[in-house]
């Protein structure tokens, strides 16, 4: 398999990055009224990839085909971690994951935690993440969200 790289997001692709969140989330089949609910929360802003560590896996064309945002501080926070729905499966993930646990040990974290789709709890403790609880959802009322945390050795 041909080379995938993670870069620097640039400012100009949180269009095209929120896009893919969007098809990213819509592959567990999540109904058109859920995603419309979730939409504004799940876009990526210019600001966004100006304040926050925002990395792009391209594939060997250039291609972006997942993203992982990760917000500074002990815990670190993986606010984002998305894959198009094609590439699911085919390591992109994990390859992103462990790129945001370097960043947040690059950053000094002693741990990164993500607020989880359910969906994907699996594949987070497939990665080493513990569960360590559950966040309310701040869009739909009694839902909830699995928290989990990887420690970063470092």
């Amino acid at each position: 398999m041909p080379e995938r790289r993670i870069r620097r997001a640039r400012p100009d692709e949180a269009d095209a990055l929120s896009g893919l969140a969007a098809r990213s989330k819509a592959h567990w089949g999540y109904d058109a009224a859920f995603l419309e609910r979730v939409r504004d929360a799940m876009t990526l802003r210019r600001e966004d990839v100006d304040r926050h560590e925002v990395w792009v896996l391209e594939a060997a064309d250039g291609t972006p085909i997942g993203y992982c945002r990760v917000i500074p501080g002990d815990p670190a926070e993986l606010e984002d971690l998305w894959v198009e729905p094609s590439s699911i499966g085919s390591g992109a993930g994990r390859r992103l994951f462990a790129h945001a646990v370097e960043v947040a040990r690059r950053g000094g974290a002693s741990a990164l935690e993500v607020d989880a789709d359910p969906n994907a709890v699996g594949f987070y403790e497939r990665m080493g993440a513990v569960l360590i609880g559950e966040t309310p959802s701040t869009l739909i009322p009694g839902r909830t969200l699995p928290r989990l945390r990887m420690t970063v050795d470092g």
